[in-house]
């Protein structure tokens, strides 16, 4: 969570020179619509809260680890919280469910606050250097071995060059005085990503990634109650004044559950991150990346491994498969950072290695054999082939490419790939008449001269013909906003 900090800051500073030096033409976004709300009833900002202000990215608050060597063993895996608690919730989002437990007495400002200059905590924190644990516990057996064959995948043309235009800031989806109030419904003060997917008919899933409670201050996810990743759930079609959440999945009052566990050991796994879902039939499945440290060069940061979890009681809880893992061969392995979409008969899984400066690839794998990793073809050099694996498959986009977002547009016939680009510091939009390209040269849609420490980019599937609706994250604000595009 933490160790966030040099990967997010490793992101603006490789890529925000290069973008300033471009001197090339960038879609501005636009402020927030605030009439866009104001005649819908329980819907957008309170009148009694303020309205959402981005922050500076000079901090208020500059929270810095220090790092500390811990020889240990290996606990391994981490039990999962099962308990899970339905409320209802008041229609109006501006009543407080729980005053009791979001509403305590403000805090009285600090001195370098009234001094008007920022605050450095330097916290100790362990890094471990750990042996294996000696009882780790046996997998269940593994799926019938798959013996896929070689079929020839050849490109489709390139598409030209997306044309962005009236990029706009539609509204801030999470954290206080957002349009979900999540720091007074489910104690999600500071939160990231937002990675839609269709759960079933007419509702989106929506999974977050490091989340905080009391005591949040941004720049970073720094805080209490730290969760691992968190899901909720919207039936709002309307995205023209943003997101509204029907539920999140709790397990307790207004509190939001970690869903996939982590170890929150740094240097052994310090958090498991979501980065893309789908549903087939009543599974959802969601692609997470176990982190073992964030501790590494700017823009990048090392997994253990990229895995698929699973769940049978629409997201209430989930179970990560010990065999749907990509390991992380020497830090530098393909497919530990997916997008996973459903289309036709196959889901195709887009991946890249563990930091924000590798290439996209891509593999495929029968919708019924989504857990059996023997089953994935690889495209390689125009076949799809299962022979060698997540470590052969070619590049279907070049590097940087980070946090992938990808959809197959039905009513276009059309792929979209959205990802942060740090060479261009921005997000940006690509195209492709098939899943293996060629893909478009890359359009920005926002640009990091605006939103100087953005990253996310993760399409709402309910994004028809131009309109692109998107979530977009910034380290300075530590919170979700959806952002709108026209793309022609």
């Amino acid at each position: 969570m933490a160790k966030r900090l040099v990967a997010a800051v490793g992101a603006v500073v490789f890529g925000a020179g290069m973008l300033v030096s471009a001197n090339r033409p960038i879609a501005t976004a636009l402020p927030p619509e605030s009439d866009a709300t104001a005649a819908i009833p329980g819907v957008g900002p309170c009148k009694s809260d303020p309205a959402p202000v981005h922050e500076s990215i000079v901090p208020r608050t500059l929270e810095v680890p220090i790092n500390y060597p811990v020889i240990t063993v290996d606990p391994g895996p981490p039990p999962e919280n099962r308990t899970r608690v339905k409320m209802e919730l008041p229609a109006d989002p501006c009543v407080n469910p729980c005053p009791d437990l979001t509403d305590g007495p403000a805090r009285p400002p600090s001195v370098f606050e009234q001094l008007g200059i920022p605050q450095l905590i330097l916290r100790p924190q362990p890094f471990h250097f750990a042996f294996p644990n000696p009882n780790e516990p046996e997998k269940p057996p593994a799926p019938e071995p798959a013996d896929p064959p070689v079929e020839t995948a050849p490109q489709s043309p390139a598409r030209a060059l997306p044309q962005v235009s009236q990029v706009r800031e539609v509204a801030k989806l999470t954290g206080a005085n957002s349009i979900n109030r999540t720091d007074k419904r489910w104690q999600v003060m500071g939160t990231d990503l937002g990675i839609f997917w269709e759960s079933k008919p007419g509702e989106v899933a929506i999974a977050f990634g490091d989340t905080v409670g009391a005591n949040f201050h941004p720049p970073g996810g720094f805080g209490d109650d730290w969760r691992s990743n968190l899901l909720a759930f919207s039936t709002d079609r309307d995205l023209t004044d943003g997101v509204t959440f029907d539920r999140m999945v709790t397990d307790s009052r207004c509190h939001a559950v970690e869903l996939l566990s982590s170890k929150k050991l740094d240097n052994i796994e310090i958090t498991t991150i979501p980065t893309s879902g789908f549903a087939i039939g009543d599974r959802q499945y969601m692609s997470y990346m176990s982190i073992r440290t964030w501790n590494s060069i700017p823009g990048t940061w090392f997994t253990n491994y990229g895995g698929i979890a699973y769940s049978d009681d629409h997201g209430e809880t989930w179970t990560k498969d010990p065999h749907a893992q990509w390991d992380n061969i020497f830090g530098v392995a393909n497919f530990q950072v997916t997008s996973m979409v459903p289309q036709g008969d196959h889901v195709y899984m887009f991946g890249t290695a563990n930091t924000r400066l590798g290439s996209v690839g891509l593999a495929r794998v029968p919708k019924d054999q989504v857990l059996n990793k023997t089953a994935y073809q690889y495209w390689v050099d125009g076949n799809w082939t299962p022979v060698g694996g997540q470590h052969v498959a070619s590049a279907i986009a070049e590097a940087p490419a980070a946090e992938l977002s990808v959809r197959y547009d039905e009513t276009r016939d059309v792929w979209q790939m959205s990802y942060l680009d740090t060479a261009k510091a921005g997000l940006v939009i690509r195209e492709s008449d098939s899943p293996q390209g060629i893909w478009s040269p890359s359009a920005v849609t926002v640009s990091a001269l605006q939103f100087p420490e953005l990253y996310g980019g993760f399409i709402h599937p309910w994004s028809t013909g131009n309109d692109l609706y998107f979530t977009m994250s910034t380290w300075s604000d530590y919170n979700v906003y959806l952002m709108h595009a026209k793309v022609d």
